[in-house]
């Protein structure tokens, strides 16, 4: 067997646990630029740490975060074929005691980019421009940024996920990236904006494309950014807006905020015994935020908000 068979038969033995096609692709894709062209067609046996170096070496400085993940895809497909019996002894792609020795750790050599983010002081404003723009995609963004999702997440929401009633959408566990169900308190401002739309809208989709048989594209919103003239922004980036505010603006504990944008927990104890999502909580916080887009004065008794 091949390396090359071995990875084909990898993907397609647990494409079906992945949450979604793209996963797949994504595995298909780097091995075909990375591994394949060094040892794809070399019996799986045979490879050695010599090969898995000269595959990693030209990328783990300039593209250190894909050479991780080849390695773990590398080290992953040799597995396998160990335990199928197609080749023996220690994985040359191994990193802990092993491959650590030979090249930096990721966080000496990678580069920490983070997304553009609009000072929240500046955020009122903001919104006021963008709700002078005009058409779907600004009233998405806007959506975005009172509920603090990702732009997947919020583009393709559906109407069968949100309970105007109960001011609760409940985002599927396959459109989130930890793969879990996440539930996003509606302020009131966001039910506004929903009721709105729901008298508009005749389709399955929040904000349907071009045609209504698709949600609007995930540029949609960095369009509205460049007719905006704010280029240096990025989407994602008042995700970090949100989370400035609630750091330095008020009183809430950090994992309330880090659960209003659905982060997993690091420590595996900690996320072994917190087993609630801090609903209510997050619910109060999220009335705050949305007043604060819209630029009213937080109240002073916001400053003694439970932890």
């Amino acid at each position: 067997m091949t390396f090359r068979q071995c990875a084909a038969n990898y993907i397609a033995t647990h494409e079906a646990g992945w949450r979604n096609a793209k996963h797949a692709a994504q595995w298909s894709s780097t091995l075909d630029a990375y591994a394949h062209p060094v040892f794809g067609d070399a019996a799986v046996a045979s490879i050695d740490v010599a090969m898995i170096m000269k595959a990693l070496d030209p990328i783990w400085s300039q593209k250190t975060e894909t050479a991780s993940r080849v390695r773990q895809r590398i080290e992953a497909i040799l597995d396998w074929a160990t335990v199928r019996g197609y080749r023996v002894g220690d994985n040359p792609a191994r990193w802990r005691g092993h491959l650590q020795k030979a090249l930096p750790p990721r966080a000496r050599v990678q580069k920490v980019r983070h997304h553009p983010a609009l000072p929240y002081a500046e955020l009122p404003a903001f919104v006021a421009r963008l709700r002078a723009v005009g058409g779907l995609a600004p009233i998405a963004f806007e959506f975005l940024i009172l509920t603090a999702t990702r732009t997947n997440e919020a583009l393709r929401a559906e109407w069968n996920e949100i309970d105007l009633d109960k001011a609760v959408w409940t985002i599927p566990g396959e459109r989130m990236k930890a793969g879990r169900e996440h539930r996003v308190p509606l302020s009131a401002q966001s039910v506004e904006l929903l009721e709105r739309l729901r008298l508009l809208g005749s389709t399955s989709w929040v904000f349907p494309g071009n045609g209504d048989s698709a949600p609007l594209s995930n540029m949609a919103c960095l369009a509205v950014l460049k007719r905006m003239n704010r280029r240096g922004l990025t989407v994602h980036g008042f995700r970090s807006t949100f989370r400035d505010w609630t750091a330095e603006q008020t009183n809430y504990a950090r994992e309330v905020a880090e659960a209003a944008l659905a982060h997993v927990i690091g420590d595996k104890t900690e996320a072994a015994y917190r087993r609630g999502d801090l609903f209510e909580k997050r619910r109060l916080m999220m009335a705050e935020w949305a007043a604060f887009c819209l630029g009213a004065q937080r109240p002073a008794s916001a400053t003694a908000q439970p932890k």
